[in-house]
């Protein structure tokens, strides 16, 4: 069998766009494997602003709190450094 110089350049070109396929179908598969990592990241991105929220929140209502116990607090003195007052009866 004679190869000739139209066989190879066949030949080559047909290997080149078998490399060329299988690369773009490993782009495809990659494609989507980039984009379930990005959806669980969006989720994830999602629980986390979500978990911020809520701690300050709850920062928020400590602060609270604890200004009510300062405003509590110089009364709660007074009435233990108070006299004790007798029973009636």
């Amino acid at each position: 069998m004679l190869v000739t110089k139209q066989t190879m350049v066949m030949a080559r070109t047909l290997g080149v766009a078998i490399v060329a396929a299988a690369s773009l179908s490993s782009c495809a598969t990659y494609k989507e494997e980039f984009a379930g990592i990005n959806s669980r990241l969006d989720q994830l991105d999602t629980r986390v602003q979500g978990a911020a929220q809520s701690a300050e929140s709850a920062n928020q209502s400590a602060q609270q709190a604890n200004q009510r116990l300062d405003q509590i607090e110089g009364r709660v003195q007074q009435l233990e450094r108070a006299p004790r007052r007798t029973p009636r009866g």
